[in-house]
């Protein structure tokens, strides 16, 4: 299976200057856990929903919530970002990605065409999803 198959296209991105508030606001009306950085069309880095837990305070939104614990929701993508994250071609095949995910503990990699441009993202789950549709329709086509 090519990677281009099974990979997110749609993909949500953001500039290395945007707040932390932006990525928690993201995070927190979408449904996935990784946003590209991306810059005139260049990637420059990866932002997990773990990075931004990382970098939060713990008391925001508690009634111990002080000016430094906002303060945290200030800081700049650039500055929690993983810089030249791992990538893979959408012509590769999903056992490359496999074998990337288990020997660098990541859990997303960003689709690059010829270009370098991104044309989306694949994580694990996307991998499990379509080996779950794969084995569905195996198992109607026995019957």
């Amino acid at each position: 299976m090519q990677i281009k198959s099974l990979m997110t296209k749609r993909v949500v991105s953001v500039d290395m200057d945007d707040t932390l508030a932006t990525i928690k606001g993201i995070f927190e009306h979408m449904y996935f856990h990784h946003v590209l950085v991306i810059e005139k069309g260049k990637l420059l880095g990866v932002i997990s929903d773990r990075d931004l837990f990382k970098a939060l305070s713990p008391n925001l939104g508690q009634a111990s919530e002080n000016e430094h614990d906002t303060a945290t929701l200030k800081k700049r993508v650039h500055q929690i970002m993983t810089r030249k994250p791992i990538t893979v071609r959408g012509d590769n095949d999903v056992y490359d990605a496999i074998a990337l995910f288990n020997q660098h503990s990541i859990s997303c990699l960003p689709v690059l065409d010829e270009d370098q441009k991104v044309i989306g993202i694949l994580t694990w789950r996307d991998i499990l999803r379509a080996l779950e549709a794969r084995q569905k329709r195996k198992l109607s086509s026995q019957q």
